[in-house]
């Protein structure tokens, strides 16, 4: 009997166009790849809707704070609907960019110094020597980050604005110079690694991951052979110690600077990677051999239930 498969896609977070995108992409794949497919773009009836067409597997394709940080997770755990990529736990780790931090920490990962602070207070005073970057603790798609550069007098008073989307908590991290890597891994084993080279901003943001020509992807990223391969394993640490499943991405900074043997530092774990036409996931899973097709086939092939 062929496998229905429903794609969860848009919901109602900062990031719904990017979802509608990824969602679109990989219904696509999947009808493909010879399964049945519902798209559903989730509202808030969507325990209703699920509970109506009973799909055989829901394929997370959703972003932001309700499809990846243990929200849909609990949902389909409730309905006992197997379900794509991390579970509850994992997912609300990721998602809050604080604890994951302290999760690297405890098992050895090299993570920038940093210090939780309302925005309030990191709008009133630098919480710490410029350069470094304020960003929110559960966000994605580099919603709300903002550099502070050495020569910034004031602390970023846009963090003050009535319309401040994306939460009170903010993390004040040490501004770490150098190159944007990042690496997928795929249940246990790491893919390739890639360097992302901004081209529509200063550094990797919104525009630069969604925007056609953004960002160039250099794949495999110009490494030597013990850096390239600490970055996967340490992508494989991390995937490990907050309890991921299915795929996950890892981004990392490396400051290059000097000899180029220089600090790498984890950023944070992507529990929910993009999967849209400029997404850095599909892109290594091709140089791997494999296709998107082939690719959707895997996550769903790789769901289930107390994930």
């Amino acid at each position: 009997m062929t496998k229905h498969v429903a794609v969860l896609m848009g919901g109602w977070d900062s990031e719904r166009p990017v979802s509608l995108k990824s969602g679109a992409a990989c219904a696509a794949a999947l009808v493909e790849a010879g399964y049945r497919v519902s798209e559903i773009d989730v509202g808030h009836d969507i325990a209703e809707q699920l509970a109506a067409l009973r799909p055989d597997v829901a394929f997370n394709a959703l972003h932001g704070r309700f499809g990846e940080g243990g929200y849909i997770q609990g949902l389909l755990e409730t309905l006992r609907i197997p379900y794509t990529h991390s579970g509850v736990l994992a997912s609300a780790l990721a998602m809050q960019k604080d604890k994951a931090k302290m999760v690297f920490e405890a098992v050895g990962l090299p993570v920038a110094e940093s210090r939780t602070v309302s925005r309030q207070e990191a709008a009133r005073e630098h919480v710490l020597p410029a350069p470094y970057v304020v960003k929110p603790v559960a966000e994605g798609s580099s919603f709300g980050v903002i550099i502070v550069k050495e020569d910034r007098t004031h602390p970023p008073q846009e963090l003050l604005r009535e319309d401040w989307p994306y939460g009170d908590r903010v993390i004040v991290e040490r501004y770490v110079p150098g190159r944007e890597l990042t690496c997928a891994v795929m249940g246990d084993r790491a893919l390739g690694v890639t360097e992302i080279i901004a081209k529509s901003e200063a550094f990797y943001g919104y525009d630069a991951k969604y925007a056609p020509g953004g960002s160039e992807h250099i794949l495999p990223a110009r490494l030597k052979p013990f850096i390239y391969q600490g970055i996967q394993m340490m992508s494989v640490k991390a995937h490990l110690a907050l309890g991921c499943r299915g795929i996950s991405r890892t981004d990392f900074r490396f400051d290059d600077r000097g000899d180029g043997e220089g600090e790498v530092i984890v950023l944070e774990v992507n529990t929910q990677p993009g999967m849209t036409a400029t997404s850095l996931v599909p892109e290594m899973a091709a140089h791997e051999g494999m296709s998107f097709a082939a690719l959707a086939k895997w996550i769903v092939e790789d769901a289930s239930c107390d994930r």
